[in-house]
Parts: C-alpha cells; sequence; structure tokens
C-alpha cells in the first residue's frame, strides 16, 4: 500500500489541532462547573431565588386549574365532541398507570424528583452536549409548567436570559409550595397533545379509544413521544415517526429503571393504533356547534368548560349520514362535463364545491338524530343544517296541498296542470313545470306526485296566500314567507332544520315537533343544571287531514319524483315525502319520513349557480341521499304503522285516470285506494263547485 502523502497527513493534523484547541476550554470549563454544580446545587438554586423580583414572576408558580372542555355525549353514552378552547379534562394523578408519569419524567427530566425546580447538572450536561455539537434541553418538567400553565408571563417562545431567569425563578418558587405529585399531575393535565387536545386523558380517549386509565405501557410512552413537537410525532398521522420515538422513550426507561428489558422489548413489539374519528363514536362538529349554540341560549356557558351535555344523537344515524352525503356529492363531481371545483380539487381558502346538509328528526320526541352542516367543518363551519336560507322549492309544496284537504278539497279532485297567469302587485307571474310541458286534467294526488307547478299556484291563490302563510308558520317554518304566487312552489326562503321539523306535522298526524338538541345538561359534580323535556307545537291539523296528506305524498314515492328511493329501500318500508328543486337548478331537496325518522337532504353551492344545465333534480342528486342513510344506519325497517287511519278518515276504490268509482270495468292496474276526510267520500259528498283561480269547477 502506498504511503499517504506527508502533506495531506499535515494538513489532517492541523486540523485535529484545531478542533481540540477550540474545545479545550469548554471541557476544561464543563469539568470544573459539573462537581461545582452537583455539590452547590442548593446554595445556587437558592441564588436564583434572591435575584431581583421580575415584573409579575411571582405569579407565575402558582397551579391554577385550567380550562376544561364540556362533553357532548350520544343517546348511547358515547362521545361525539368537545366544547371548548382547549379540550382538556383533568385527572388524579393516583388513577394514572405507575408507567404514563415514569415516560414523561424519563424523556423530559430525568432528575425530576432530585432537584428543586431548576437542574444545574442537567444545564452544565447541556453546555457540554452543544458544545460538542448535539443540541439538548434542560428544562425541568417543572420549567415547562410555569411556560405552559402562564404563558402571558413566562413566553416560553421568547429565547431571552430574562425569560429564562422568570421561569427558573418560579419555577423554584412552584417546588416550594407544591409537592412533585401536585406538579407532575398539573404537568400531565396541562400538555398538548396537538388538535385542540391537552392533558393525557383527553390524548388517551382521542388517539386510542380509551380514558389514559386503561393505556398501555407502549400507549403511554408514545404519549410521551409527543410533547417535544405534537404535530411531528402525532401517532395518527405519523406512525412510524412515533413509533420510532416511542422505542426510544421505552429503551431510556429501561436503563433508567423504570421498567425492565423485557418489558420495554415487549412494548415495542406493539404497532401503533389510533382510533378514527379522533375517538368520537361519530363525526358530527355541525351538531356540537349547534348545541353550543343551544346551550348558550338558555345562559349554560357550555364554552368554558366542565360540563356534560347528553343529546339524542344517534351515532349510527349520523355516521350514515355523513357518507351517504359524502358519496352522493362525490359522485355527481365525477360527473361527465362537471365544471364546478371539487371538494378534492378547489382553489385554497375557498369553498365554492358542492355543498349539502342533512338533518334527520325523530317524530316521536323531536331529537335531533342526526345533523351535517356541511361537507368539511375545519375548512367551511358554517352550518348549513341550522343557518342557512335557501329556497325550498317543490319542497314547501306539502303545506299548499295540507290547507287545500284541511280545507275539504278532496285528493281525488281534478285539477287542470295548464299554462296561467297571475296578477300581483303590478306584476305578472307564469309558473312552469321543470320538465317544460303541461299534462292537463288531473287528480289532487297525481299533482303532488309529479310536482306540478301550476297547480300548486292555483291552490294558493284560490285558499288565500295569508291562509297558506299562517299555516307553515303554525308547523315551525319562522322565516318570513312571501305573499307572493311564487312562494306556493318554495321561492322564500328557509332552514333545513326547520324545514324537517315542520314535516314532522304529517309524521306525527297534525302535531309539530319542536326540535331537540339537548336533553340534559350536567356540571362537573353531575347535578343536572338543564333539562329540556319533549315540547310540541300545538296542533295545526286534524289527525284524518294529516293522514290523507300524508298517504298522498307517498305517491311521490311510489310512482312520482321520488321513484329513486325505491331503487335503494325496498317497497315494504313505508316512505312518505317531497322533492324540491328551484329555478336555474341551484338548489335540490327531499325531505321524507318513515315511522321512525323524519329527514331531509339539501344539495347547492353557498352562493347559488346553476349545479348542472342537465340531470339535476330533487329526486335524482338528494333523495338518494335520503335513501342511503336510511339503508346504512339499519332504519330501512318493514313496518305498518301508517297501515290502519285514524277515526274520521274514509275510503273508496277509485280509477286513478279519472278520480272516479272504480267500476267493474276499470282495469285492475288503474284501480287504487284513496283515503277522504269522511264526508268528503264520492258516495257522500254533497258537491260545492269551487272554482280555483284560471282553472274553473273542480270535477269529481
Amino acid at each position: 500500500m502506498m504511503p499517504e502523502p506527508v502533506v495531506a497527513q499535515t494538513v489532517a493534523c492541523r486540523g485535529i489541532f484545531r478542533v481540540m484547541r477550540r474545545l479545550a476550554f469548554p471541557f476544561a470549563l464543563v469539568t470544573l462547573l459539573l462537581p461545582a454544580a452537583i455539590a452547590g446545587q442548593q446554595a445556587a438554586a437558592q441564588a436564583v431565588a434572591q435575584a431581583p423580583l421580575l415584573p409579575q414572576a411571582s405569579e407565575a408558580w402558582q397551579l391554577i386549574t385550567p380550562p376544561q372542555s364540556s362533553q357532548v355525549y350520544a343517546r348511547d353514552g358515547s362521545l361525539i365532541g368537545e366544547i371548548g378552547k382547549e379540550w382538556r379534562t383533568i385527572v388524579s394523578i393516583k388513577t394514572m398507570p405507575v408507567y404514563l408519569p415514569r415516560a414523561f419524567i424519563a424523556v423530559e427530566d430525568q432528575r425530576f424528583y432530585a432537584h428543586n425546580g431548576v437542574d444545574l447538572v442537567g444545564i452544565a450536561g447541556a453546555i457540554k452536549d452543544n458544545l460538542l455539537g448535539s443540541s439538548r434541553g434542560a428544562s425541568t418538567i417543572t420549567q415547562q409548567l410555569v411556560g405552559n400553565m402562564h404563558p402571558d408571563l413566562v413566553d416560553r417562545r421568547d429565547r431571552s436570559p430574562m425569560r429564562k431567569l422568570r421561569e427558573q425563578k418560579a419555577a423554584l418558587e412552584m417546588e416550594r409550595n407544591y409537592s412533585k405529585a401536585q406538579i407532575l399531575e398539573a404537568y400531565l393535565n396541562q400538555i398538548n397533545f396537538g388538535h385542540g387536545w391537552y392533558g393525557v386523558e383527553m390524548a388517551a380517549r382521542h388517539y386510542f379509544g380509551k380514558g389514559v386509565a386503561q393505556v398501555t405501557l407502549a400507549e403511554a410512552a408514545t404519549l410521551a413521544a409527543m410533547p417535544k413537537s405534537p404535530v411531528q410525532y402525532d401517532p395518527a398521522r405519523y406512525p412510524d415517526r412515533a413509533k420510532n420515538r416511542r422505542d426510544a422513550i421505552l429503551d431510556l426507561m429501561a436503563s433508567q429503571k423504570q421498567i425492565t428489558k423485557d418489558e420495554a422489548a415487549a412494548a415495542k413489539r406493539e404497532r401503533v393504533r389510533t382510533v378514527p374519528t379522533g375517538g368520537m363514536s361519530a363525526h358530527a362538529p355541525y351538531f356540537v356547534d349547534a348545541v353550543r349554540v343551544a346551550a348558550e341560549r338558555v345562559g349554560i356557558p357550555v364554552a368554558q368548560g366542565g360540563y356534560r351535555i347528553l343529546t339524542g344523537l344517534d351515532p349510527a344515524l349520523q355516521r350514515a349520514a355523513v357518507s351517504a352525503l359524502m358519496d352522493e356529492t362525490q359522485a355527481i363531481e365525477q360527473r361527465p362535463g362537471w365544471t364546478h371545483p371539487t371538494l378534492a380539487n378547489h382553489p385554497r381558502g375557498t369553498t365554492d364545491y358542492l355543498q349539502g346538509a342533512v338533518v334527520a328528526i325523530d317524530p316521536a320526541t323531536g331529537d335531533v338524530r342526526a345533523l351535517v352542516g356541511g361537507r368539511n367543518h375545519a375548512e367551511a363551519p358554517f352550518n348549513r343544517a341550522t343557518n342557512g336560507l335557501r329556497q325550498p322549492g317543490s319542497s314547501f309544496k306539502p303545506f299548499v296541498y295540507a290547507r287545500a284537504i284541511n280545507d275539504s278539497i278532496p285528493p281525488n279532485a281534478i285539477v287542470q296542470d295548464t299554462a296561467i297567469l297571475v296578477q300581483y302587485d303590478r306584476q305578472s307571474y307564469r309558473p312552469k313545470n321543470s320538465d317544460g310541458e303541461f299534462l292537463g286534467a288531473m287528480t289532487l294526488r297525481e299533482a303532488i306526485a309529479k310536482s306540478r307547478n301550476p297547480v300548486a299556484v292555483q291552490l294558493w291563490e284560490q285558499l288565500g296566500a295569508d291562509s297558506v302563510i299562517a299555516f307553515a308558520k303554525r308547523t315551525g317554518l319562522s322565516t318570513v314567507i312571501a305573499p307572493y304566487p311564487s312562494s306556493a312552489i318554495g321561492a322564500s326562503v328557509v332552514r333545513p332544520l326547520d324545514l324537517v321539523a315542520a314535516y314532522t306535522t304529517f309524521a306525527t298526524l297534525g302535531t309539530p315537533m319542536d326540535p331537540r338538541l339537548i336533553i340534559r345538561i350536567e356540571d362537573q359534580d353531575r347535578k343536572r343544571v338543564y333539562e329540556r323535556d319533549v315540547q310540541t307545537l300545538p296542533a295545526v291539523l286534524a289527525p284524518n287531514a294529516a293522514y290523507v296528506v300524508r298517504d298522498m305524498m307517498r305517491d311521490v314515492v311510489e310512482r312520482g319524483t321520488a321513484t329513486a328511493v325505491r331503487r335503494i329501500l325496498p317497497g315494504e318500508v313505508p316512505v312518505a315525502g317531497k322533492t324540491g328543486t328551484t329555478d336555474g337548478n341551484t338548489d335540490v331537496w327531499f325531505v321524507g319520513m318513515t315511522p321512525d325518522i323524519v329527514a331531509g337532504v339539501w344539495l347547492g353551492f353557498d352562493r347559488p349557480q346553476t349545479i348542472a344545465d342537465r340531470g339535476v333534480a330533487g329526486g335524482s342528486l338528494a333523495a338518494p341521499v335520503f335513501a342511503r342513510m336510511l339503508d346504512r344506519a339499519g332504519y330501512a325497517r318493514a313496518s305498518d304503522a301508517w297501515a290502519t287511519p285514524p277515526a274520521g278518515v274514509a275510503t273508496a276504490v277509485l280509477d286513478r285516470q279519472s278520480g272516479k268509482v272504480a267500476t267493474p270495468a276499470t282495469p285492475i292496474d288503474r284501480r287504487y285506494v284513496e283515503y277522504f276526510i269522511s264526508g268528503t267520500e264520492p258516495g257522500a259528498l254533497r258537491v260545492q263547485v269551487r272554482r280555483l283561480f284560471g282553472l274553473g269547477p273542480i270535477v269529481f
């Protein structure tokens, strides 16, 4: 082998000597300081404590109770959300497994029980490591707690010596006034774990789906890995990175005799497993927002934390509502020729993609069982389900028809789907149908099933705008309904939650339910501070009239504009409802019901614009969301609950084409059973000709 050139050897030696000269003084300094630091820690700490008092430092040593979140629970007792700036639940260190605090001590402050707030030995070691080129901090758990608990007094982002001195002084004072157990407990309840989750209880619940008392050794070490960087070591987002740091902490614990090597090895064999939806039983951020608003309206400061809020939300139905809405809207965005931005590909900071809302209410109690206010809460928290004001289109028509049925106009009345001209306030209005056609004479039942606009407008004019508006208001619609003929076909805006609640009128046979977001609120001691009983509005329809209208709405699903429902839900599941599509195809709706649930779906853009030029209707876009939601949640149940009409309902077998009583010559496929308010059925009717606006006489 050839010897190295002398010049190369000389250059290398000079480099080594330069490094040695540069480190000689630091090594000597550390060698001198380290024994002194160990021997004189008490005296040094006392010197720090006697330093001149800096402004406000005297308060930074105090342990304060940090803000806690209020928990929101579903009807089955599962957690569905938190309310508060910092999501935190304070727990006693006595309820934590012993290895959990040990994991934090091992990685954050292994001399925690040896120092009195400021670790001069650790400081000396940090100086040495930093001089050798590695980075290491020397802040104790007590110092970290001071900064985390009092960020307004000790800003840990400030790197100045002045801030460090304030922090050290406060740490020494804290250790003089509190026990190690108190400090460690406060620290473990204070830590930020990302996502707005604070404290080990909240982190364990949201990452692992369990309370901190149940975490394994591996999970405890995973949590201990996070204070360094909650984002970088998030086990849900970066499981491999989190595992590497977790394993390093387990090795530290073993080397410090906190656990055995066998225990460390066994824990390292565990995979990093986190729970979906942050440990929640359902993704319901819009519902939780609505709960917060409802609680604050009755004077309960739930945002300040510490409350338990019990609701009637059904996690299975909520999950199904979210998935059905997301699946349908994504499918729409993937249609050929789609020109709008999509959820997956839209300009950052905008929400110009297709939105949606879903509301489901239990007609027996008024409890909101599911609520979705949009497709991305983090990006677009505006709650379209509770606050959105949109035109309902033809989904408003049942209120017009209900007023007509209640006014003794029978469902077999022959009406005209024809071109009409309505004059009002020096204006002219010509209602059209979405298909651009007029079908001529038909029964009232057929008109609602096929959603013929001129018929609804003529009923509005004959019954009187004030009469229909007053009726709609009594069902719970709280928005302004303009006294114009276009309101008959849904030109006046409504809120989705209000509209669905108003439809409970038909589900309950005449009595609207007041929607209930909160059943009960308890404080930290489980004392009830608020309770909301089931509430109804005054009855607006007699049961017989409501039954007739609901049965007419069943034809919308069976043979009208919402037959898409039957492609998903079997025929033995009774369903009634109404579609809605506004002018310009800007809003599409379906509001429907079964014996168990009343639910509504809206799709559209935040800034109204045409969804698409073709293939857009409430029956084709919104109704499938309704049906899939019920199917996925197990609400597609066969039932005969609607089979028996209430007292005061008469029946007759009619000819669907003529609306008259069927004869032996009437083809079987044209025969059907019609329901009437007793006294208005064909056999007993004393015909009183009514003249509807622009329609002429009603013919039986």
